[in-house]
């Protein structure tokens, strides 16, 4: 009895040693929103009002200060997410997690992004204002570095920390400019297609510009009253398993004066991209008497990219723009250093890389270069067989001038400015909405667009470099595509095709019509919208398009050879309109359906491999609603039953009477358990959650989430053989923002503003997203003011 109370005794010791470990970790890790903290650098004293949400409101007296404590208090919140993005454009993930991620660090250094940022960064003009406030910013996150407290993840890798510096500013927006890119996952793909089926099985692939879909519409006026001053698949599965966001899409409108109920502006945006834990966005409220901006800042940037104040607003959606160009390549025949050109043969250049490998040795990497581009051959798994590839892209083979449009932008008091600042964004492709307290609203597409030869398809590998140079002839910003104070009314993107301009379609991987066509469908009638309306606008479920997906798809049933059972549950989808409420059945019977459907048709012809890659395109969801009604299409015959020719009926037929019995295997017969929220789910993912024992301290959900791909509130997720769908992306924030009542806009984040677990704030908006619930964006200096979290900085005793 003694020992067993001396056993208790002694386990309720450890226990308070545990606990009393626990909470000194605790409080020595968690990010500091009170008190006073001396700051290198600062020639006056800033203060920090953290609002009920983690939000730093950051008043200043100049903007240096004001940026470098910006930098601070981002680097508190962020710095681990700052250290992951900085590190992939240099190749330094395998230092981190390993020998896993070395064919991604291989990628990304043959893309080229350090090296062009190292160059970048050599030309700068270092007495310039984007310059200076850049490196207030990043003095700011080094003095944090080297003063506050080691963020868990640290301990965790065993990596040390380092200075960041301009180069990794710009390493961060190279690897930004690389995710919106879809050339790397369609090219090679489809010169596959072309070259082992042939030119037939391209017809229906809907890879053209389809001018029968909904557009989104320009408008060049001459005069207005406002211008008056004139490898990558697995790369995105190594990505997306670190909790790196990938960019993806988006939505914007914004409503013009004509069609609200107070006669101001209305401006919508939820960019669409990878979710993760922490979310992508860190907000922050910067004011100073020169300088005031709520904006939307990634991890190591100092200027945001989303933004506003009490005169405008600006937000993105991506242009989804073709920047990317393929090139076959040919090595000499007895000189493997040599390639052939127009002018005859040349040597390649060769790069050589060391990369480091966590608990392994450092790894040189060799890339050979040609006037084109680098050799993908071995690097990117698109890109198989031993003809040399070579990839040219506009990010790197221009002038980079990207942060100081995004200073620019951020400092601009109204349209004429943004719009001075936009064609310095040369990669990638943005479309950039705004609207203002004066009335204006407009709609750029910001690219360094060129000339694309009648001769010349884009999304194939290029043969010839004569009829193609590299050395491209760009167009004038005046010819992209945009839209100011419209007819209309409005201006919207939803990553769908840009109408031509100049009789032109500009090449792209753009997104089916469905948000188009419902956006559109919800702002044309109406003229007396408000700021709630909007903001059920940007919550709605309902596809446009997937109940005409539906009709097509039944037609071409025999009823007579469906069961009771089948006919009853196609009847009851007849009602479908198209939602995805938490408790919808036919929106599960219809993507189980939809897959079967993509598998029967596509993935005899394709082997494994290329069917998986083919669903990662936006070419997959182009092509669904076009291919059921085209029942002569050659891919409808399996051509693996070589004595049976299949109609698009069978294969329809076949993938209906599947999907239900895949559903009855998972759920059991009756239909009444198949609802959405079974098989739709949203889970915010850290690097450091792969560990299943450290999972739920540092994952976010999962939860059970309404919305659906190609919907307004667009949750993407990726089609698989087992039917549940983990959404891996979607509204990176949901921003409202109302002219006639601008300090009370609203916002929302899918987790929380910190990315540091023992903060308050590391996941208490996750319940308010997924609900569809919106936050104040608090702009009010008295209302602010009342914080009880208020962080003083001050200039530090211990200048030299």
């Amino acid at each position: 009895m003694k020992f067993v109370k001396k056993f208790v005794h002694l386990l309720l010791i450890l226990s308070l040693l545990l606990v009393i470990v626990g909470f000194g970790v605790y409080w020595s890790l968690k990010p500091e929103y009170k008190g006073e903290q001396q700051i290198k650098g600062l020639t006056t004293t800033v203060q920090v009002y953290y609002d009920s949400y983690g939000i730093p409101h950051i008043y200043a007296d100049n903007e240096n200060d004001a940026f470098r404590s910006l930098g601070y208090v981002h680097a508190q919140d962020r710095l681990w997410q700052m250290e992951l993005l900085r590190r992939i454009g240099r190749g330094g993930l395998s230092e981190v997690f390993g020998e896993k991620l070395l064919g991604t660090d291989k990628f990304f250094l043959a893309l080229g992004i350090d090296e062009a940022s190292q160059k970048t960064v050599s030309k700068l003009n270092r007495s310039s204002k984007s310059v200076q406030l850049s490196q207030a910013y990043l003095d700011g996150i080094n003095h944090f570095l080297e003063n506050g407290p080691t963020p868990l993840e640290f301990y965790l890798t065993g990596i040390e920390k380092a200075p960041f510096t301009l180069k990794d500013i710009h390493n961060i927006l190279g690897y930004m400019s690389f995710s919106f890119a879809q050339a790397h996952k369609t090219d090679p793909l489809l010169s596959t297609i072309k070259e082992q089926l042939g030119q037939d099985y391209l017809i229906d692939l809907e890879i053209d510009s389809d001018p029968n879909s909904t557009l989104i519409k320009s408008h060049h006026p001459k005069t207005t009253d406002s211008m008056g001053n004139s490898a990558i698949t697995s790369v995105s599965k190594s990505l997306d398993s670190l909790g790196i966001p990938l960019f993806e899409g988006s939505n914007s409108w914004v409503v013009g004066p004509e069609k609200t109920k107070n006669g101001k502006v209305i401006f919508a945006n939820d960019p669409h991209i990878g979710f993760s834990s922490p979310s992508v966005w860190y907000e922050a409220h910067v004011v100073t008497p020169t300088y005031e901006k709520y904006g939307y800042h990634l991890a190591g940037v100092p200027f945001p990219l989303l933004a506003h104040d009490r005169k405008l607003a600006y937000g993105m959606t991506m242009f989804e723009n073709d920047d990317v160009d393929f090139y076959y390549e040919e090595t000499h025949p007895t000189d493997s250093t040599r390639y052939r050109t127009d002018e005859g043969w040349d040597f390649y250049d060769i790069v050589t890389n060391t990369i480091k490998v966590k608990d392994a040795d450092d790894v040189n990497f060799t890339v050979k270069k040609t006037k084109r581009g680098p050799l993908l051959n071995g690097i990117a798994d698109q890109i198989s067989g031993e003809r040399p590839v070579s990839m040219w892209w506009t990010y790197t083979n221009n002038k980079n001038e990207v942060i100081n449009a995004l200073y620019e932008m951020a400092s601009a008091p109204d349209l004429e400015a943004i719009q001075r600042a936009l064609p310095k964004i040369h990669a990638p492709g943005l479309n950039i909405m705004y609207g203002d307290a004066q009335g204006n609203v407009a709609w750029w597409a910001t690219a360094k667009l060129y000339e694309v030869p009648d001769s010349v398809h884009t999304k194939f590998v290029q043969t010839s470099t004569k009829a193609f140079p590299a050395d491209k002839n760009y167009l004038d910003f005046s010819e992209n595509p945009q839209a100011i104070n419209p007819p209309w009314h409005y201006v919207y993107s939803a990553n769908n095709q840009p109408d031509s301009v100049n009789g032109r379609f500009f090449p792209g991987y753009y997104l089916p019509e469905n948000r188009a066509k419902r956006i559109v469908e919800l702002l044309k009638p109406k003229n007396d919208w408000d700021a709630t309306e909007v903001r059920e606008m940007i919550t709605d479920v309902t596809s446009s398009v997937n109940p005409s997906v539906f009709v097509d798809l039944a037609k071409a049933l025999d009823i007579r050879k469906l069961s009771d059972k089948e006919r009853k549950i196609l009847d009851r989808m007849r009602a479908w309109k198209g939602d995805y409420p938490l408790e919808s059945i036919s929106a599960t019977i219809y993507h189980r359906w939809i897959f079967r459907m993509l598998k029967n048709t596509f993935g005899d012809e394709l082997d494994e491999a290329q069917f998986e890659q083919f669903l990662t395109t936006h070419m997959s969801k182009r092509v669904i609603a076009k291919i059921v009604d085209k029942p002569a299409s050659v891919w409808w015959d399996d051509v693996l039953t070589e004595e049976i020719k299949e109609t698009h009926e069978d294969i329809i037929q076949k993938s209906f009477e599947e999907a239900l019995a895949f559903l009855i295997n998972d759920f059991g017969p009756d239909e009444e358990e198949w609802t959405w929220d079974r098989v739709h789910s949203l889970e915010h993912e850290h690097p450091m959650g792969q560990v299943a024992v450290l999972r739920r301290f540092f994952n976010v959900g999962p939860f059970p989430v309404n919305g659906s791909r190609e919907v307004i509130n667009n949750l993407g997720f990726g089609y698989n053989a087992e039917g549940f769908y983990k959404v891996s992306s979607g509204p990176s924030t949901r921003r409202v923002i109302d002219f006639s009542d601008i300090e009370n806009s609203m916002s929302i984040l899918p987790t929380g503003q910190s990315g540091n677990i023992f903060s308050p704030h590391y996941k208490d908006q996750a319940e308010l997203f997924i609900n569809g619930e919106f936050r104040k964006m608090m702009m009010n200096k008295e209302e602010i003011q009342q914080s009880e979290s208020v962080l003083t900085l001050a200039p530090s005793q211990k200048e030299e």
